[in-house]
């Protein structure tokens, strides 16, 4: 009889491991559906910013620290919304 040795990647033990602890909760076609519409609508907010900001961006030309200004408020804007969008879509996960 032959024996096979199968190698498993340190990132299937290391999932193997995190559903040992805490298995993944089984979602309702309405709940993934919810979840797909929130990931919709907000990348769809986030390339809005991006666009207004680096178009202000584009126009504070040669003044570095409006620039940089700027920059660091998208970052910050950017960082706010995808919170929002882990919190709303930790809610829709947890209902039953």
């Amino acid at each position: 009889m032959e024996e096979k040795i199968i190698m498993k990647s340190a990132y299937e033990l290391a999932m193997e491991r995190l559903n040992k602890n805490a298995p993944s909760k089984k979602l309702s076609d309405a709940q993934k559906k919810e979840l797909a519409e929130l990931d919709s609508k907000y990348a769809a907010k986030i390339a809005g910013r991006e666009i207004a900001l680096n178009s202000e961006i584009a126009g504070a030309a040669g003044d570095f620290e409006k620039e940089e200004s700027l920059r660091e408020q998208l970052i910050c804007e950017r960082k706010k919304l995808q919170a929002e969008l882990e919190e709303k879509k930790e809610k829709i996960r947890d209902a039953k």
